[in-house]
């Protein structure tokens, strides 16, 4: 398991309680639900949490093609002989490692399934496949994240599976708290670092009008390690800020102007 053991602290500054809560819910068994917006520190807070909680972390980008099989393990041809294979899941389960599955949302409905005996009292994972039921370390934890913003119908996380999680609310940082998120990673000096949080705040504004998804905090650091490679400060948040989150030529010239009109 060495390869999901985190060695070095991940910056990340704490907004509220989230890291006393999830110490909380660590210690009590309990399986932690992260819902918020696209790039806005649900990953890291996840990898701060297992650094300080000194477990492994496997995470699991899920995607509409996972499978129960993906999770929870497979037979593989190996030479002369068949072998089992763990999925990701059940390593988690064995090692006690915090196991979290990015977007669960995106994954199949008959695939959430198979995580529900591990978020109650139970804390089990059935494997048919073996004929085997595996009881939970005492030091496994289930977390999954979402983005509410992108709830449908098609893709939202049933009742039956959401009232199985406590729930930790994220957001983009405050002003201040971003600004130094944004010059820590990226390396830019804090005055650009709040020109850029500024421009990402006038961007966030479009959201109720035509834009899909706010301009987040891994795209303003995304533009300042451009800026601090030398590229021009209004053509970095162009190509890291406009461009990527619409294609809406409308909506591209009004943020372009802000950016003008900020770094100008």
């Amino acid at each position: 398991m060495e390869e999901y053991v985190i060695e070095n602290e991940p910056y990340y500054i704490p907004v509220g309680s989230e890291v006393e809560i999830f110490t909380a819910a660590y210690r009590n068994h309990l399986p932690i639900n992260l819902k918020g917006p696209t790039g806005c520190g649900k990953t890291r807070f996840m990898e701060y949490m297992a650094y300080k909680l000194k477990r492994p972390l496997i995470t699991v980008a899920c995607h509409e093609d996972l499978t129960a099989t993906d999770l929870v393990g497979r037979f593989l041809i190996k030479g002369d002989s068949v072998e089992w294979n763990d999925g990701p899941l059940t390593k988690a389960v064995k090692s006690g490692a915090i196991c979290y599955l990015d977007e669960v949302v995106e994954a199949r409905k008959d695939t959430i399934v198979v995580i529900h005996p591990l978020t109650d009292n139970r804390r089990i994972i059935p494997i048919d496949k073996l004929g085997v039921i595996l009881k939970a370390s005492s030091e496994f934890m289930l977390a999954i994240s979402y983005n509410p913003g992108y709830q449908s119908a098609v893709k939202d996380l049933k009742q039956s599976t959401r009232q199985r999680f406590v729930s930790i609310e994220f957001d983009y940082p405050p002003t201040e708290i971003e600004k130094q998120i944004v010059a820590h990673e990226s390396g830019i000096d804090d005055r650009m670092a709040g020109s850029l949080v500024e421009i990402g705040h006038r961007i966030r504004n479009f959201k109720h009008h035509g834009l899909e998804e706010g301009v987040s905090t891994r795209l303003l650091i995304y533009a300042g390690k451009l800026i601090h490679e030398g590229i021009e400060p209004k053509e970095a948040c162009r190509i890291a800020m406009a461009r990527p989150i619409t294609d809406n030529p409308d909506l591209q010239k009004s943020i372009d102007e802000i950016i003008a009109a900020i770094l100008e």
